[in-house]
């Protein structure tokens, strides 16, 4: 039992230290003068649009709480919601093993709420996919509008293979859709059961989750300089495809995972450039996140602690 939760962690660790040796072999040269310079040059205005962003990506990610929720019957108010998700996905994010580190925040949290575990374990289910089906979505958008994009990772896919690719992504998701339209039954796949949901909370994951990787990626691009940025559709992709790979690894914070992915997929822009805006990233999506729901937590387990306290005779 031991042994298996030290796997992940492990796992993690090792791609971390993996991802940062081939990291500093593509900024071999690059001083913190040069981070320190490429962050002073970030404009008010494009500060301002990254915070504006990361109010955007947290606010969707209490949207998939709220879907979950509808999706299993239950109901809770929004204020709870959001400080649940907002500190569930903050710490998860920064931890690593995203599913089952959240999945602990929003057990304590909801079953105060009346929820049963299975119910909490339905609801982490249906987020996770609503994560899963807006990167799906995106992806296939990037691949269908800029197919070229998969040469900045692989030099053999041709550019008809990419778009190929964008449009087969497309139709699973019109496929999950049509199923939720016509009320199909769940689908089976040996132990995976996919049950669809009403039409109008599938037009709410549709919605919801690209609206989330939108502001993630946008605290990147606001970040970035002019000079080499490749607009806003191949930043997209580059975090899509990065994002995912460091949630794969389950590296804490996708640390090293990220920057190398980022620097050698953008050779137009100064790696002092790409690093200063992972920085800014880092920051408002994942440091000063995390510091606020340590805060939260030790509100609510002390709130909880009263609660629990018998009253003094």
């Amino acid at each position: 039992m031991k042994l298996k939760r030290l796997i992940w962690p492990l796992v993690g660790l090792t791609t971390i230290a993996f991802s940062i040796w081939l990291l500093l072999g593509e900024v071999r040269g690059l001083s913190f003068d040069e981070i320190g310079d490429s962050l002073s040059r970030i404009g008010p205005i494009s500060w301002l649009l990254a915070v504006l962003s990361t109010l955007l990506a947290y606010a969707a990610l209490a949207g998939y709480d709220r879907i979950a929720l509808q999706n299993i019957g239950r109901s809770v108010s929004w204020l709870f919601i959001t400080v649940t998700s907002f500190t569930a996905y903050a710490l998860s994010h920064n931890v690593g093993a995203s599913v089952f580190s959240g999945a602990v925040v929003r057990y304590r949290a909801y079953s105060s709420r009346g929820l049963t575990g299975a119910e909490v374990g339905s609801l982490v289910a249906i987020c996770s996919f609503t994560f899963m089906l807006g990167t799906v979505f995106l992806m296939g958008m990037v691949l269908v509008l800029q197919p070229d994009i998969t040469e900045r990772f692989v030099d053999v896919l041709p550019v008809a293979a990419s778009r190929t690719t964008g449009v087969v992504l497309l139709a699973l998701v019109g496929l999950y859709a049509l199923g939720s339209l016509l009320r199909l039954r769940p689908l089976r796949i040996r132990s995976f059961v996919l049950a669809y949901p009403r039409p109008v909370l599938v037009i709410q994951q549709l919605i919801i989750g690209p609206l989330e990787l939108i502001g993630a990626a946008g605290i990147i691009y606001f970040a970035l300089p002019d000079v080499g940025n490749p607009g806003f559709l191949v930043v997209l992709g580059i975090f899509l495809v990065s994002f995912s790979a460091a949630l794969i690894s389950h590296a804490p914070g996708g640390l090293g995972v990220l920057e190398l992915l980022f620097v050698t997929s953008m050779p137009d822009v100064d790696p002092a450039d790409v690093i200063a805006a992972l920085l800014v990233f880092r920051l408002f999506y994942l440091i000063i996140p995390f510091a606020l729901a340590l805060v939260v937590i030790l509100l609510f387990e002390r709130s909880q602690l009263s609660q629990a306290d018998p009253p003094a005779a």
